[in-house]
């Protein structure tokens, strides 16, 4: 994460783990993951998944808006350039956060990359709110409580996101979509990229 939103991932997380007086080995119990996990994050060795980066905030609790907002949300303003969105992927999947330090932001808009053969993962997501958007490149399948359809470039969705669901990238192309969500939280009531 860090290498192309230049966004210190490890020295946030220690310096929120420290603010909670927090060891590694404490918050890695917490969250369900290593303590080499943690200490690896930290230092910046590795790039959590963005599931593993959930599993780590919720345990803080810390939403991800906060998490990449830093301590200084921006004031707000009406346009991002592409440089400007705020990289909240795994390495693998790219999703591109509009207005990530906007304070008071009422939903959150995404752009996404999935590469041939993306996933988010066999484990169903299911978090509170609605998510919606556009395919605007390539194919995605879409699993929505048990349905599932492939769409493409032009092809919307829109669904309850408490109902369990999965995006796949079964194509040979990338896929890119155009997505958002509201509210822009975990289901605990913080910030969560709407698929994770």
């Amino acid at each position: 994460m860090q290498a192309e939103s230049g966004f210190d991932v490890g020295g946030r997380l220690r310096q929120l783990r420290l603010a909670r007086g927090l060891s590694q080995r404490e918050l890695a119990k917490r969250a369900g993951v290593t303590n080499s996990t943690i200490s690896l994050i930290e230092q910046n060795s590795v790039s959590p998944s963005v599931s593993s980066l959930k599993k780590i905030l919720d345990a803080l609790p810390v939403s991800i808006s906060a998490f990449f907002a830093g301590d200084e949300p921006s004031a707000p303003k009406a346009f991002y350039r592409a440089e400007e969105l705020t990289e909240i992927g795994d390495g693998r999947l790219s999703f591109r956060l509009v207005a990530a330090r906007r304070p008071e932001r009422g939903m959150s808009i995404i752009h996404e990359r999935y590469p041939p053969g993306a996933d988010t993962g066999e484990e169903m997501l299911e978090h509170e709110g609605e998510e919606g958007g556009v395919v605007v490149a390539g194919e995605i399948e879409i699993t929505v409580n048990g349905e599932s359809e492939v769409l493409r470039a032009g092809d919307a969705y829109y669904f309850d996101s408490r109902l369990p669901h999965r995006f796949r990238n079964l194509g040979e192309a990338e896929c890119v979509i155009v997505s958002a969500n509201t509210p822009p939280g975990f289901s605990d009531g913080g910030q969560e990229l709407h698929h994770v």
